[in-house]
């Protein structure tokens, strides 16, 4: 027989399709305000004259880069973000953009979450509130789309859920994405924790399941499916919404 299992101290938790009812995609929406504030700033701050189809191309050409990036699991700065669609637009005109322009933009970029809030799941704060009397350390491990993870706390102080959260890990911040190791190995090095007593709750199969695991760690998917439908990557256990997590914890240390 194997080694049991050690007592889970460590719990994180994935962002996008988890904690916010919303999946990663919903991001997009947010491409016509962003562009249009885009227009707005271009035009009066740098005297540059484009049209919307112009900045659909070049928002649709910055996300092949991303893709390209996001592929390898790799992650830049939403400045980066910003500087692809300027480059689309017209070659030389990261460099006639000066730094209070590009401030402009990136914000322009980066606020649409917080003026159109994508849905929370309703059982987070208690389950969350749950875990941390009974002692457990909380973190986040969240992939960004186009929303930077600077936007994204904001957004979890808003619906109370930030305080929570010992560490938060943003993949803009740190260089690297789900499923990569390395994104759950930095966040439990940032709260102590070794990934034997650590279990990662999400809602992708690749991302969190399979990323979790090869990081050495237990895992909770968050998932309608019944586990007779899940895919190959099995996690340890599944809860339908947050709500149920504090109980599908005592089962894995059961």
């Amino acid at each position: 027989m194997g080694a049991p299992a050690l007592k889970i101290r460590t719990v994180t938790l994935d962002l996008w399709g988890t904690l916010l009812l919303d999946g990663p995609g919903s991001d997009n929406r947010y491409k016509k305000r962003r562009m249009a504030d885009f227009n707005t700033i271009l035009t009066s701050a740098v005297g540059a004259r484009v049209t919307a189809a112009a900045l659909d191309r070049a928002y649709e050409e910055s996300g092949a880069y991303l893709a390209r990036l996001w592929s390898q699991y790799r992650d830049v700065p939403v400045e980066e973000h910003v500087r692809a669609i300027l480059a689309a637009l017209d070659a030389g005109l990261p460099r006639r953009v000066t730094a209070e322009v590009m401030t402009m933009l990136v914000d322009a970029y980066a606020r649409p979450a917080l003026l159109v809030p994508p849905a929370v799941d309703d059982g987070a704060l208690g389950a969350l509130k749950t875990l941390a009397a009974r002692g457990y350390t909380l973190a986040l491990v969240s992939n960004i789309m186009r929303t930077p993870g600077a936007t994204l706390r904001k957004l979890l102080e808003r619906y109370q859920l930030l305080g929570c959260f010992t560490h938060t890990t943003f993949s803009d911040e740190v260089g690297v994405r789900k499923p990569d190791p390395e994104i759950f190995a930095l966040t439990l090095r940032a709260v102590g924790g070794e990934p034997a007593a650590a279990v990662h709750v999400g809602d992708d199969e690749i991302l969190d399941v399979h990323g979790a695991h090869r990081a050495g760690m237990r895992s909770i998917q968050v998932t309608s499916l019944s586990p007779a439908r899940l895919g190959a990557q099995r996690p340890d256990d599944v809860i339908p919404r947050l709500a149920a997590l504090p109980a599908a914890i005592e089962r894995l240390e059961s």
